[in-house]
């Protein structure tokens, strides 16, 4: 019988440091440093359903995917610790938690909170016809600080281009390490018809891309801080400390030896998010 360890495995929940991070800066930015604990319990929960339900439902629309790759064959629904209704009745449920928490917020959030659900589970899908599935996946994170932006003014206006470019930012960042952790699985998915950049271009070529996007990652993190105006030099120091992260898991891993894959992909990015959100608060609240 599946344990709560299965199921926070199944949703990858560690890897709620990529977007959380970024939702929390905007929502911070948003309220001037100041947000009630009641909205920013919102978001956090608002943000964990919303990745719940993708995580879950990503594995059950890959289960016989999973299960045709050795490299993912023992996750949870191929090796059968969760059931495949399981896993949708998980999705169900956390896609409900979402549109209720996102009416909590604000009738602005709940009305977004739908076509949010559908680009999150939509991603599933994606690598079945398109070799941009990493941009949906990087845009699915990215409309975090857009989302924590909206919850906090509950508004659509002119204010929203400044977490519009951080989320740019998060947008393609995660697309670049995606596109390396893609890597693994290009000769599998060459042969089974599924799509992706290291399919398309081989892995020297998708290291090319993902080289570019995080280049312009670092960019568009800087330029949210011109745009907000009111970032000091320890978030400045988080975006050179960021780019930092970034040029080390290059160095890391190659296309000839993605042995240091975990390194790479999980930890760098997870200093990433982590490196900024602490600079953050540096300025808000320290300087």
């Amino acid at each position: 019988m599946a344990g709560i360890r299965d199921y926070l495995s199944l949703i990858r929940f560690s890897h709620t440091v990529f977007a959380l991070p970024f939702a929390l800066i905007s929502l911070l930015i948003a309220t001037d440093g100041h947000p009630s604990l009641p909205l920013l319990g919102k978001v956090v929960l608002a943000v964990l359903f919303a990745r719940s339900a993708a995580m879950s439902y990503n594995r059950y629309a890959d289960r016989w995917i999973d299960a045709a790759n050795p490299r993912t064959s023992g996750r949870e629904i191929p090796r059968g610790t969760i059931g495949a209704r399981s896993a949708l009745l998980l999705t169900v449920a956390c896609s409900v938690g979402f549109f209720l928490t996102a009416l909590w917020i604000n009738q602005l959030c709940f009305w977004l909170s739908f076509p949010v659900v559908a680009c999150l589970l939509g991603y599933s899908h994606a690598k079945r016809f398109t070799s941009l599935a990493h941009l949906w996946l990087g845009f699915s994170l990215g409309v975090a600080p857009p989302a924590a932006w909206i919850a906090a003014r509950g508004t659509l206006d002119a204010s929203l281009l400044a977490p519009g470019i951080l989320g740019l930012g998060v947008l393609v960042w995660v697309a670049g390490f995606d596109i390396i952790y893609a890597c693994q699985d290009d000769r599998h998915d060459r042969a089974v018809g599924l799509c992706s950049i290291p399919v398309r271009l081989g892995r020297a070529g998708a290291f090319r891309v993902a080289r570019w996007l995080h280049a312009l990652s670092v960019l568009l993190f800087g330029i949210f801080a011109i745009v907000v105006d009111d970032m000091g030099w320890a978030y400045l120091a988080g975006v050179v400390l960021a780019a930092g992260l970034l040029v080390y898991e290059h160095c890391l891993i190659d296309p000839d030896d993605l042995s240091k894959m975990n390194t790479a992909f999980f930890t760098m990015n997870g200093l990433v998010s982590i490196s900024l959100l602490g600079c953050t608060l540096i300025d808000l609240y320290v300087l």
